[in-house]
This record gives structure tokens, C-alpha cells and sequence, in this order.
């Protein structure tokens, strides 16, 4: 399985886009590795980049433009709202598919290395890449910012991890880079209907981990109480994994509370969004909207969603898309420009230039491509399609009931049987492309070449293996067509009676699905030597289909007492 990773580095330059588009040239030179992002901004000077690709791929691309920013930008001429220290200011790496955080620690020392030592750019390791407790927090490495350098990296305590300790003209035009390994940071600004920077300082301090300092007497101009080693005493905010700091944004003309969530599934983003809005209800503000920096995943979107719903005591088995736009005009991701899905969202993102599926075509051409001369899709991938189209009505019944005026009091048991009818046909629908696919291995496996007897023995394996898998994946069909019955059966029962038909429709194309798997599962079984195996996969496939023509005929039943 392909390993990926995303790298998010930080340069020093919002304003001018020739610097920051040769530096992002530099990315896209690299193949293998996808510019997911580029999110410039002015107040801060600062523009936050995204790449995904191959591990490898990716760490050349992020060398090759930290040598290009460390060629154009001039950290002593360098001014901007965020706390910042080098041209290339932040580079981490995000573990992303099929990777350990403990190799991403690897490859992030790797590269901070080629920095150092290539580039001779002093750099500092923190999060999981960290080599002491101490660095761990970027906000330490980073402490003093630019101004601080020469002072700090001639020190024992804060000599660089890689790279030179000692300033140098070289040092002072690019800076230093902090390099990281760290869980997925979802970086977000909340709008508030003020232009003071105070004001929504006061809610980050609110709000973020780290809280604010503990005073005597006034909480904001009383003496700030201090520990026995002079630190100050801390009072922590209310979200865990977050750091926030307030600042105005001259460009939108609005001051915001800009938030760095480093742990997006213990603090979700609609939680902190709730939580900002609170907060800044009780110092007589609102948070008018929310602006994302960079993309986030879409399990955070679809939570966000569903979030929302629940508060509106609505169904939340809805489709990915109405989610979506549910999360997104809830927490006003779209106040400041459109939100635009598939430049947002990691999973619509690298799914872009992805050969087209059979499921992205429209009924019309399905049917079309269905009927023409290539073999598939065929009775599987067919057999799929009706059991989605089975589940997705018992679905639309739930939902129907959810909403029903005068059953208000059972919208969550209406919208959780609309969750489970959503689970099975989006399940349902990748398996259409899937038996295609499982098809297609048959096929590659028999031009296998047969010249020697290894060749024929590496064929004939191949063979067994993509006729196993054929034979998995109908099961696999029968299975959820079967499962999704229930959802039917129980809308049929007790869901709104005037689509009690569309429930026993629902039952019919998923028992069609069953039945019409069932055909692939024995004729792929057949072609299997393992005989024994055969009949094991065969006997379950048998009990599944009687279990569901028992469920169809008890759901036609209920249908049949209602009309």
C-alpha cells in the first residue's frame, strides 16, 4: 500500500506573489508530489503551503523550496502579524496513509539534516521530532522570534539541532526553520464583528490551552501571581490542543481569533467554534465566521455536519455533500469567499486526475456503458448498484420519517436508522467499482507469460488469487444487500406509512442484489482448485440469500397489510 505524507511549511512572504509562486514552482516540479494549497496573507506576510505525495518525493520538494526561499526572502527587511523567525519559518510533516508517526520523526531528522547541513540553515526540531521535552512546543524554539537568534543559538540550551550556531550574514537573510512530525493541524481564523486586536485577544486567552496569566485582585490589570521559579501561574482556557492569539486583519477589515488545533479529533472544529462563539457572547461580541487556512479532512466536515443537525434535531443520514454544506454554512466557512470542496478537503483533493469510476458517471451513461461491448461492469458491479439503490430508499424513508410534522419526539431514532441505511449504500456503491476491479485482476492474471515453469507457476498463482478475490467481493455484495434489509423491514414497520411502498421496494432491489451476487459467487467459486474453500465460500453465500428472502418476504408482508 502507497505511503503518503503531507508537508505544510510556512514561508515568510504573503504580499508578493512572484516570490512565493517561484517557490511553489519548485513543488511542482517534483512528481509524485500534489501543491494541495497556497494560502498567501498579507497582514501576517506569510503563506501557508500544502503538498501530499510519496514520502520521498515529498521531502525533495520541501528541500528544493526552502533553498528557493532561502535565495529570495530577506529575513532583516522581514515584518508581518505572526510570530515568525525564518524564510522558511515552519516545515512539519504529517503522517497521511499507511505511514508511523515514528517514520514521519525519521524523515522529518532526515531533512532538517540536508537543511543544516546543505543549506546552512540552523533549525530547531519540535513536536514528536523534538530532542528534548523542552523543544517540543514550537512556541519555545521560536521564543524571541527573529530579533532573538543571534543571542539564542549561541547558547548551549538553544543551539540549533542541525545547522550553524553561530549568526552569520548567511544566517541573518534566511533565519532559522523549525521542522516537525506532528498529528494533522487544522489552522482556523474566527471572525468577530470588532476591529480591536484586545478584544479578540481576550477570547483566544479564553479559550486556548494555554490559557492566560493568574493576577492579583483585577483580572486585567492586577499583578501577575508567579510560581517559586518566577514562571507565571497559568489559567488554562477551555480547549485542550489548541493555541490561539487575537489580531486584526487589515485586508478584511475584521479582528480575529486565529487558532492552531493540533488534535482535530479530541477538539473537533465545530466544538471550537462553539466555544469561540460562546465566549465571545459573554464579552458582547459574535463571531460573524470562520476562515480556514490550508484544507482539513473530511471526517472534520462530516462530524461538523452532523453536529449541526443533531442541534437542529434533524436527520443526520444525509448525503457527504449536504454534510458539507450544513458545516459549512454553520460555522460561516464561507463569509470571507466561497468554500470550495474539492480545494479544501484532503480526500476531494487527491482524488483530482484520478482515472473516473464508474460510480462518478450519471444514470444515463451507466446504462450506456453497462450495454456496450466491454465486459464490464457487469452482473456484479450491477448486483452492487441495485443493492445501493435498495439501501438508499430504506435510507429516503428514515429520513422522511425524521421530518414527519407530529413525530418531532422521534427524530433521533428516525435519523440513527438513516445513518445505517447510508453506511450500506456507500458501501454498496464503492463495491460496484470494486467488482470491476476484482474482474480486471482475472484478466491481468491470465496475460501472465507461460513460457518457463516458474512463469507458469507464478500464472497459475496469480490466477487463484484474483479468482479468490472475484469470489470475496460478490460475498461481500451479499453481505451488505443483506444487512441493509433490516433498515427496509423497519421502515416498512413502524416508518412513515406513505412510503411504506418505497420500504418495500427498498427490500426487492436488495434482495436482487443478493440474489444476482449470488450468480457471481458461484460461478468465480468454480473456477477456484481449492475445492474445499469453494464450498465453504458457496455454503455462506447459500445461508445469506435464504435470510434474505425470508427478510424480503417479511417486509412484502407488512407492505401488503398496509395498503
Amino acid at each position: 500500500m502507497q505511503k503518503l505524507i503531507e508537508c505544510v511549511p510556512n514561508f515568510s512572504e504573503g504580499r508578493d506573489m512572484n516570490i512565493i509562486n517561484q517557490i511553489t514552482a519548485e513543488i511542482e516540479k517534483v512528481e509524485g508530489v500534489k501543491l494541495v494549497d497556497v494560502d498567501p496573507g498579507k497582514a501576517t506576510n506569510r503563506t501557508v503551503v500544502t503538498m501530499v505525495g510519496e514520502p520521498e518525493k515529498v521531502l525533495e520538494a520541501a528541500f528544493n523550496a526552502t533553498r528557493k526561499a532561502k535565495e529570495l526572502i530577506d529575513m532583516k527587511k522581514h515584518t508581518g502579524a505572526h510570530p515568525r523567525f525564518g524564510a522558511t519559518d515552519v516545515c512539519p510533516l504529517v503522517p497521511v496513509a499507511n505511514i508511523t508517526m515514528e517514520e514521519v520523526v525519521e524523515l522529518a531528522h532526515r531533512l532538517a539534516k540536508r537543511f543544516g547541513e546543505e543549506l546552512n540553515i540552523p533549525v530547531f526540531c519540535y513536536e514528536f521530532a523534538a530532542t528534548s521535552p523542552e523543544r517540543r512546543n514550537l512556541a519555545n524554539c521560536r521564543s524571541g522570534e527573529y530579533e532573538a537568534l543571534p543571542q539564542r543559538i549561541i547558547t548551549e540550551q538553544w543551539r540549533p539541532d542541525f545547522g550553524p550556531n553561530q549568526w552569520s550574514e548567511q544566517v541573518a537573510k534566511s533565519g532559522a526553520t523549525a521542522v516537525s512530525a506532528r498529528n494533522f493541524l487544522v489552522a482556523v481564523n474566527f471572525n468577530l464583528n470588532t476591529t480591536s486586536t484586545r478584544r479578540a485577544n481576550s477570547v483566544a486567552f479564553d479559550v486556548r490551552e494555554k490559557g492566560r496569566p493568574m493576577r492579583e485582585g483585577d483580572p486585567i490589570t492586577g499583578k501577575i501571581v508567579k510560581d517559586e521559579k518566577g514562571n507565571p501561574v497559568m489559567v488554562p482556557g477551555t480547549l485542550k490542543h489548541t493555541k490561539a492569539i487575537g489580531w486584526f486583519i487589515e485586508e478584511y477589515a475584521v479582528a480575529q481569533v486565529s487558532m492552531n488545533m493540533t488534535n482535530i479529533i479530541e477538539t473537533p472544529l465545530h466544538i471550537a467554534f462553539d466555544e469561540v462563539c460562546n465566549k465571545a457572547q459573554m464579552r458582547g461580541l459574535s463571531v460573524t465566521g470562520t476562515e480556514l487556512v490550508g484544507v482539513i479532512p473530511l471526517s472534520a466536515m462530516l462530524d461538523a455536519g452532523r453536529h449541526y443537525l443533531r442541534l437542529q434535531q434533524r436527520s443526520t443520514g444525509v448525503s457527504d455533500s449536504e454534510l458539507i454544506k450544513i458545516a459549512v454554512k454553520s460555522m460561516g466557512l464561507d463569509e470571507l469567499y466561497p468554500f470550495e470542496p474539492k480545494k479544501k478537503i484532503v480526500e476531494y483533493i487527491l482524488e483530482e486526475g484520478k482515472k473516473k469510476q464508474l460510480i462518478d458517471l450519471n444514470l444515463t451513461d451507466f446504462v450506456h456503458e453497462t450495454a456496450s461491448e466491454s465486459p464490464a461492469p457487469g452482473g456484479g458491479s450491477i448486483s452492487a448498484y441495485m443493492g445501493a439503490m435498495g439501501a438508499a430508499l430504506g435510507t429516503m424513508v428514515a429520513n422522511l420519517s425524521s421530518h414527519k410534522r407530529g413525530w418531532d419526539s422521534r427524530w433521533e431514532e428516525f435519523s440513527d436508522w438513516a445513518e445505517k441505511g447510508k453506511h450500506y449504500h456507500d458501501q454498496l456503491l464503492k463495491m460496484v467499482d470494486e467488482d470491476t476491479n476484482a474482474f480486471n485482476k482475472i484478466m491481468e492474471a491470465f496475460d501472465f507469460p507461460k513460457k518457463t515453469d516458474e512463469e507458469k507457476m507464478a500464472r497459475t498463482q496469480a490466477i487463484q488469487e484474483a479468482t479468490l478475490y472475484a469470489t470475496q467481493v460478490p460475498l461481500k455484495v451479499m453481505h451488505l444487500c443483506y444487512e441493509s434489509m433490516e433498515v427496509m423491514k423497519a421502515m416498512a414497520e413502524f416508518g412513515n406509512p406513505n412510503s411504506v411502498t418505497d420500504a418495500g421496494v427498498g427490500a426487492l432491489a436488495a434482495m436482487a442484489g443478493v440474489r444476482g451476487a449470488m450468480l457471481n459467487v458461484r460461478i468465480n467459486a468454480s473456477g477456484l482448485n481449492d475445492k474445499e474453500l469453494a464450498d465453504r465460500l458457496l455454503s455462506e453465500a447459500k445461508n445469506i440469500e435464504n435470510r434474505a428472502a425470508f427478510v424480503e418476504k417479511e417486509v412484502l408482508s407488512v407492505v401488503e397489510s398496509k395498503l
